[in-house]
């Protein structure tokens, strides 16, 4: 059996951040196939709900590069490798010294969601705050709130490009963290950031799924830097059109722009859909 694994930004998403009529239907045509797929991405399950509301992914889904699963069968998470306050002060730190507003993402103990961040700063902040604030299992607080025992999944920001390179930088200090960053998809200066623990990537969480669903091979697709860990654990791997050069040059072929269902016409043609 084989597992297919889809980031969502530049990959199975279209520019408008949704799945295009063409794709669902190339995914229902998959399921009927019966052949398992699944979405890894580095958006939290709440920022990814929306834009994937028009298909329904049966199994296990991958969010924050594997920090957060999501099982839509029994509406049940599952999480790996959180942080703490303290392993993240340095770089709330550089977030203030650049003037860019954090997300801080939290679980709490009772299984709610919550996130903390500082005084928002540019657009781009009041941007997510306003995505953010329309989910109503999540709340928003103060930076200032956030208790040195919180239970921290990672850290996410958007700002312009130089900034975020200038964090992701910050972070590679830390052997414990990891950044990602990417952008201009959407809107040319708006770059997100994305830090969580080192330990968690899409790869490895591709491998645990694949030992729990038996599968044979995976077959990855994507187009950025977090997708590399799973181009590299994957049976195969497939960079869209748009992606950077180095995420080509990882791949084992590549296929058709986000924008122009280069995902779903690859697959029509792989699986004779």
């Amino acid at each position: 059996m084989d597992l297919l694994a889809f980031d969502l930004d530049g990959t199975l998403l279209n520019r408008q951040q949704r799945l295009s009529e063409y794709t669902c239907d190339t995914l229902r045509r998959l399921d009927a196939a019966g052949i398992a797929y699944t979405v890894a991405t580095g958006r939290t399950h709440f920022a990814a709900k929306s834009c994937i509301a028009d298909h329904h992914f049966p199994h296990w889904q991958i969010f924050k590069n594997g920090v957060e699963w999501w099982n839509p069968k029994d509406n049940a998470y599952r999480h790996r490798n959180f942080l703490t306050p303290d392993l993240i002060n340095e770089t709330l730190l550089a977030f203030a010294d650049h003037n860019i507003t954090p997300f801080v993402f939290c679980l709490e103990q009772d299984g709610s969601h919550k996130v903390y961040h500082s005084p928002l700063v540019g657009n781009l902040s009041d941007q997510i705050v306003n995505e953010l604030g329309a989910h109503e299992q999540l709340s928003l607080h103060p930076i200032s709130d956030l208790s040195s025992n919180a239970i921290i999944t990672n850290i996410s920001a958007m700002g312009r490009p130089e900034i975020v390179d200038s964090l992701v930088s910050d972070c590679q200090k830390y052997s414990h963290l990891t950044a990602y960053s990417g952008g201009g998809i959407y809107t040319a200066d708006a770059y997100w950031l994305d830090i969580h623990h080192s330990n968690a990537c899409k790869g490895s969480s591709l491998m645990e799924l694949k030992a729990e669903m038996g599968a044979e091979r995976v077959i990855a697709f994507g187009d950025g830097d977090n997708d590399i860990s799973m181009f590299e654990t994957s049976d195969e791997a497939f960079a869209t059109e748009n992606a950077l050069e180095h995420i080509k040059k990882a791949a084992s072929g590549v296929i058709g722009h986000h924008d122009e269902d280069g995902v779903a016409r690859y697959l029509r043609k792989r699986y004779d859909l």
